[in-house]
């Protein structure tokens, strides 16, 4: 690193947690300014476009998820780049050369984990899917369509949990308190309404949340956070299955989850059973043998 702003000593605990506050402010209140811009030009008005967007599906996720993208972009600017003086290195924001080799690990290693989940719940937990309406064709077209919309909500929240207040945080505490208590607690928290949220659901997001924030400092960065975000969460959606209480319209294929719920996770998706645990922790384990490799 080579900006004075952060580093071990160079900046007290309580201005690392204003100037967090500040970040996660200033993000909230850009994209909840974009988001009412969006939905009034596409609904026509604010209160009509509001009550649109309140409804889960793909055009709240992704008018959703840019918003947050932009506004909590925005606020990397305002408080990272220009007030911090921060790098795009100092955040991980690695030039393609770099950051596309992190992306692939990341995809491959979310999606492998969210195989293995469903795939343990057939084995175990009674799981199974069943034929539903459309053809092969349909299924491609949509899950495509799907991961796009997703892709947006998961570099915002990268951006967010293993963005800024990460790095000022493992600056001064450390990187393993940081991501405990950043990238997974609060990380965790802020997915605390979701429909159908239970103890354990809330238990496995912090642990994925410590999972993308090791891959955050793998070899690639960002990058490698974001592509296991989107791996899981798109390969969850692909096979059918609800993303932390989200449930996705995938013709061809319907999946049921069987009991018990502990293990399977319901209505809630894998994110709420044991099963998802094991598989998470098993990726925490590669991945933080994988961040060995990267210089601290």
């Amino acid at each position: 690193m080579t900006d004075p702003v952060i580093g071990p000593g160079r900046l007290p605990l309580s201005k690392a947690i204003g100037w967090s506050i500040a970040f996660l402010l200033l993000g909230i209140c850009a994209s909840a300014v974009l988001l009412s811009g969006l939905a009034v030009a596409l609904y026509g008005g604010l209160t009509e476009g509001l009550n649109a967007m309140a409804k889960p599906g793909a055009p709240q996720t992704i008018v959703a998820g840019l918003s947050q993208l932009l506004g909590f972009g925005f606020a990397t600017w305002a408080v990272g780049f220009r007030a911090l003086r921060l790098s795009p290195y100092d955040l991980r924001w690695y030039p393609p050369r770099i950051g596309t080799r992190g992306l692939a690990v990341g995809l491959v290693l979310g999606a492998a984990t969210a195989a293995v989940t469903l795939l343990a719940a057939v084995l175990l937990a009674n799981s199974h899917w069943t034929r539903d309406a459309g053809g092969p064709d349909d299924y491609l077209a949509q899950v495509i369509k799907t991961a796009l919309v997703l892709a947006p909500a998961a570099l915002s929240e990268e951006i967010i949990f293993r963005g800024v207040p990460l790095v000022l945080l493992a600056s001064v505490v450390g990187r393993a308190t940081a991501l405990v208590i950043f990238a997974g607690v609060v990380f965790a928290l802020f997915h605390g309404l979701n429909p159908g949220i239970t103890p354990l659901g809330l238990g496995n997001i912090a642990l994925a949340g410590i999972f993308l924030g090791v891959a955050f400092y793998a070899p690639g960065g960002l990058w490698t956070a974001f592509g296991a975000h989107l791996g899981w969460n798109a390969t969850l959606a692909a096979l059918d299955a609800p993303v932390s209480g989200l449930p996705f319209n995938i013709p061809f294929i319907d999946y049921r989850p069987g009991d018990p719920v502990w293990l399977s996770g319901g209505r809630f998706g894998p994110e709420g059973g044991l099963l998802a645990t094991g598989a998470i922790t098993a990726a925490l384990l590669l991945m933080v043998r994988l961040a060995r490799k990267e210089p601290a």
